[in-house]
């Protein structure tokens, strides 16, 4: 069980250095373990794949958080189109936020369970830039024959598309896996009241407005996810 600074991405020290990824590529150590065994299977089969991003801290969450609301990155909508913020309530725009990005504190990369994963093969040249875009993971993307591998054999390894498709909250993901047994138990720990004393105390723009409606947030954003079982015919990229 994580502690409540863990759970909260408080703390980094449930995490360790994944294997063969890059420097600050962290995961629980059970988590890394299943995910190099993926890994290894998936290469055996002539996929490549690599974390594109895995543990991230509240900070980094608060940052991203913050531009947004503050004006200085641009919101979407659920289908990826440019908002223009300044005609956008307050509501409005945490909204458009939550689609795309986790409110700090409770984004399941907090957790060491969680990653984003990708094909580093079309990429190696440097002439194309990794988006983490839908289309890249759709037929003719290049990220594509990795999807279907992971479609096949990610439960083998105890991982699962919790965004697999848009349920009215987080937007589509199928760049994003998680474990199923250890994020399941941190899921199952996030508290309302824990959630709003984080966001109190370390300056989350807009904190007075969430906290309001902190408990409807939770429901659409935090825990409607996706079950552990979606298959390729399940899947819409919204």
């Amino acid at each position: 069980m994580l502690t409540l600074e863990q759970l909260y991405g408080l703390r980094s020290n449930h995490t360790a250095q994944v294997a063969g990824e890059r420097d600050g590529v962290r995961l629980q150590e059970p988590v890394a373990q299943a995910y190099v065994a993926m890994r290894d299977a998936a290469a055996e089969a002539g996929i490549t794949m690599a974390i594109a991003s895995a543990f991230r801290d509240f900070e980094r969450q608060r940052a991203i958080w913050n531009r947004k609301f503050s004006g200085e990155a641009p919101l979407y909508n659920d289908r990826g189109e440019l908002l223009d913020a300044a005609k956008l309530s307050i509501g409005e725009k945490i909204e458009a936020i939550l689609t795309w990005s986790a409110l700090p504190g409770a984004s399941r990369h907090h957790w060491g369970t969680d990653f984003d994963i990708y094909d580093p093969t079309p990429f190696a040249s440097g002439e194309r830039k990794l988006e983490l875009v839908p289309a890249e993971y759709q037929e003719s993307g290049p990220c594509y024959a990795l999807h279907q591998w992971l479609l096949k054999h990610a439960r083998d390894f105890g991982f699962f598309f919790p965004y697999a498709r848009y349920q009215g909250g987080v937007a589509a993901e199928p760049w994003h896996l998680s474990h199923q047994h250890f994020a399941s138990q941190a899921h199952a720990e996030i508290n309302v009241e824990q959630l709003a004393k984080v966001l109190t105390d370390h300056d989350v723009a807009g904190s007075e407005y969430v906290i309001e409606q902190l408990t409807e947030i939770k429901h659409r954003y935090i825990d409607t996810i996706c079950n552990a079982d979606i298959t390729s015919g399940d899947i819409w990229f919204g």
